[in-house]
């Protein structure tokens, strides 16, 4: 209702002249009158405010009343509308009867009998405002009330943020304490890099010799063929790379999960192409699934990469060829000490040499190995056990030297239903045809970085325009260039990172899809994916690039598509 009108007086005689006329006669006394035409105007009119009604009972014989009834019927509890309405002298037993279903319909009823004398009328309609009157001083007290209760809440919630931050002084003690133990695991693990750095700095080298190398050699060589074994060769350590980083992360546990209900048949099933590339011809594959096997709560592109991890641990273990079996149980009811509850146990099984008591006790160690230096760096089996551990389960291994290597994860069950969608880590990439998708405004302050980003984009048809650093991106902006889309890398220079610069675009030009990338910042990726902004992890090629733009576009058009809903 709306507050200037709520001493209006409606006027419903739709027959002869009483409606002007009556309208007229309260104008005259001061009031504000509405004259209504039909039933349904008079509906509209009380919805947008009234104090009181006039009704001439013959305008709603034979009337479709249910409209006016169900106003009636949904007034608010403070609310009882006024009507006055004027009869005539018909007593017919009919007329007696509707009149009384019309008192009954309409609740707050004075008569008037025709004729009716003009300060009679006029006198009873002040009295019914007078009524209504009331009413309203009742809903300014109940809405005072619902005001107080709403501060009185607060109040409540202020005092529980006090008692809960006494509580957080009380358990500081107890936090101090978990902080210096995890303190004290951190330096047991950097005092284990320090002593074993030699492997992982060796593979790093490698990488970056088979890189520069590669590229070096790609200047002098004209042979087209060549060329590509030159590049694939770039590309695989590349990937080498990438994957030791994972591990490394893996490993420190910061590397973060998510974690979602997966099918383990079909996210594995899916892996078989990537397994029989990644291992030699005489090392067989076979899967044993059981029809019904669980859906486990994991991330399912860790899960993959421990796969890939316990397969190419396992072709190591049997250099004269073999068989792998990748087994999957359901284990209801378990409890072991260790874990409680139904779990999927994965099985990792070869017919390799298998390995002694003092090297099976050591296999989960960071950076303990039993091959060359080159050939491994010790992370493979830790990773497997970080994951494990952060997916609320643990690991497991079986080994009889000349017998052959079981690795069994035990892995929670998931009771939701997964997706259906595979997330493979290494999927066939189809370079995306070139054409004109609009400009994108490239935010990276490393020139090499940016060089070669710059390329990609443009191959991805894409006109680039960099800026080095968040506030030259603002400029850039400012300046009313056309920007279809923002790239950002999240550490930068200048006081304003990735995650503050697209927080500060979305409040310039929210119409601008923004996406970032990062090599490792856990607490600004923590900051993004809580504004909801999405993230490219480097390294990437140029198809994963493809895509999370792509995406970052969609899901600009879908929020815009839902607020559009919203409003409407």
């Amino acid at each position: 209702m709306t507050i200037g009108r709520d001493h209006h007086v409606l006027v419903f005689a739709p027959i002869g002249r009483d409606g002007p006329a009556a309208a007229e006669l309260f104008r005259s006394s001061g009031l504000e009158a509405v004259n209504c035409r039909d039933l349904e105007e008079l509906v509209t009119e009380m919805s947008a405010g009234v104090g009181a009604v006039f009704v001439a009972e013959e305008g709603l014989f034979g009337k479709d009343t249910a409209s006016l009834a169900k106003w009636i019927a949904g007034q608010p509890p403070w609310s009882d509308l006024p009507f006055v309405v004027l009869t005539s002298h018909r007593e017919q037993p009919a007329v007696v009867a509707w009149r009384r279903s019309i008192v009954e319909l309409l609740r707050n009823v004075s008569l008037l009998e025709r004729p009716v004398q003009p300060i009679t009328l006029t006198s009873t309609i002040q009295s019914a405002l007078r009524a209504r009157g009331r009413q309203y001083e009742i809903r300014a007290l109940l809405e005072a009330r619902e005001q107080t209760a709403q501060e009185l809440e607060k109040l409540v919630i202020e005092r529980t943020k006090a008692l809960e931050e006494a509580n957080k002084q009380l358990r500081l003690e107890i936090e101090e304490r978990a902080r210096v133990e995890e303190t004290l695991r951190q330096a047991q693990k950097i005092e284990a890099i320090g002593q074993l750095t030699g492997g992982v700095a060796h593979d790093f080298n490698n990488l970056l010799m088979v890189i520069s190398g590669g590229l070096d050699m790609l200047e002098r060589q004209t042979d087209p063929a060549r060329r590509r074994r030159l590049m694939d060769g770039m590309i695989q350590a590349a990937q080498r790379g990438a994957s030791l980083t994972k591990q490394l992360l893996a490993f420190s546990r910061r590397q973060k999960l998510r974690p979602e209900p997966v099918d383990v048949a079909a996210q594995i099933g899916g892996m078989r192409e990537l397994l029989d590339r990644s291992l030699r011809g005489d090392v067989h594959v076979e899967f044993d699934f059981p029809e019904q096997l669980w859906p486990v709560e994991v991330d399912p592109g860790e899960l993959e990469l421990v796969i890939l991890n316990l397969a190419v641990n396992a072709r190591d273990a049997m250099p004269n060829g073999g068989t792998i079996i990748v087994r999957g149980e359901n284990l209801p009811d378990l409890n072991d000490g260790e874990i409680c509850g139904d779990y999927v146990r994965l099985s990792m099984v070869d017919t390799g040499v298998g390995m002694p008591a003092e090297i099976m006790s050591r296999v989960f160690e960071p950076f303990f190995t039993t091959k060359d230096i080159g050939k491994g760096s010790g992370l493979g089996l830790a990773q497997v056990h970080g994951f494990a551990t952060q997916s609320r389960g643990t690991v497991r291994i079986r080994s009889e030297v000349g017998r052959g290597t079981s690795i069994e994860l035990y892995l929670p069950r998931s009771f939701e239903t997964p997706s259906g969608e595979r997330h493979l880590i290494d999927l066939t990439r189809v370079r995306p045809k070139k054409s004109n998708q609009g400009q994108i405004l490239l935010v990276e302050d490393d020139n090499e970085v940016a060089a070669l980003v710059s390329e990609m984009l443009g191959q991805l048809g894409y006109d680039v325009t960099r800026a080095s650093s968040a506030a030259a991106a603002l400029g850039a902006l400012a300046d009313g260039r056309p920007i279809d889309l923002i790239f950002s890398d999240i550490m930068m220079p200048g006081g304003m990172n990735g995650v503050e610069l697209a927080r500060e675009i979305r409040k310039r030009r929210s119409d601008i899809p923004i996406l970032l990338t990062s090599g490792y910042a856990e607490a600004s990726v923590h900051e993004a994916e809580t504004a909801g902004i999405a993230i490219l992890a480097k390294p990437y090629h140029i198809d994963e690039l493809a895509a999370a733009l792509s995406a970052a576009k969609s899901s600009l058009r879908r929020d815009a598509g839902a607020k559009r809903s919203n409003s409407c």
